[in-house]
């Protein structure tokens, strides 16, 4: 099947965030003497949102659930300031999207964060101009690694989700992308984020359905 869009998603493959998530939720669960470990951070909760990793820490450390509502706010108020300080456009990817819209493929974003932050990260990285669709965690009743993103997705694409390819670097988001039925190209990181690679993966999927 011809490939007709392709969906990105943010953290970790468009914008280099992982770390601002990381340190914002620790400086708020450090202020009720909890932390998340890198190795935990890498292996078991990267891509998850921040409820759902809340939600985690309270089974397998006891993290009051009331607290949850006042340690999301303060993380996202935490990764505002870190968006603001640290977020912004990457030559290769401003390029990498203008020249798959100007060759005719509609583009997405689908992330796990929330809406505002989903909005302010590519307001500031100048890349939501090149967007067709921008989802966030807020969009859906059951965010990833569940399909439904990916679902709407293409639904709001037009597309069958056959015809899209996904970039994805963490297990979560693969599995998501997967379930969906999308073809995935999954990134170590936003170096690996360029056209050459995108339209490698284009052709290949391409020329396997012939």
């Amino acid at each position: 099947m011809k490939i007709e869009a392709i969906v990105f998603d943010m953290d970790g493959v468009l914008i280099e965030a992982k770390e601002w998530h990381y340190h914002a939720l620790n400086r708020a669960l450090e202020l009720f003497g909890y932390t998340i470990s890198r190795a935990e951070h890498l292996s078991t909760f990267d891509g998850l949102p921040t409820r759902r990793k809340l939600e985690m820490l309270s089974m397998e450390k006891k993290l009051p659930r009331g607290l949850h509502t006042f340690i999301n706010e303060l993380k996202q108020q935490y990764t505002v300031e870190q968006v603001h300080m640290n977020c912004k456009p990457v030559f290769v990817h401003e390029y990498t999207l203008s020249k798959l819209k100007a060759a005719g493929y509609k583009l997405g974003l689908a992330s796990n964060s929330i809406k505002p932050t989903v909005t302010l990260m590519m307001e500031k990285s100048n890349l939501s101009t090149y967007l067709d669709v921008m989802l966030s965690n807020q969009d859906v009743s059951k965010p990833k690694p569940d399909p439904d993103m990916y679902l709407q997705a293409a639904t709001k694409l037009g597309i069958d989700p056959k015809a899209c390819l996904v970039l994805e670097d963490n297990i979560n988001g693969i599995r998501s992308a997967e379930a969906a039925g999308c073809n995935v190209l999954v990134v170590q990181n936003v170096l690996e984020v360029t056209l050459d690679r995108i339209q490698d993966a284009i052709d290949r999927l391409e020329r396997r359905a012939v």
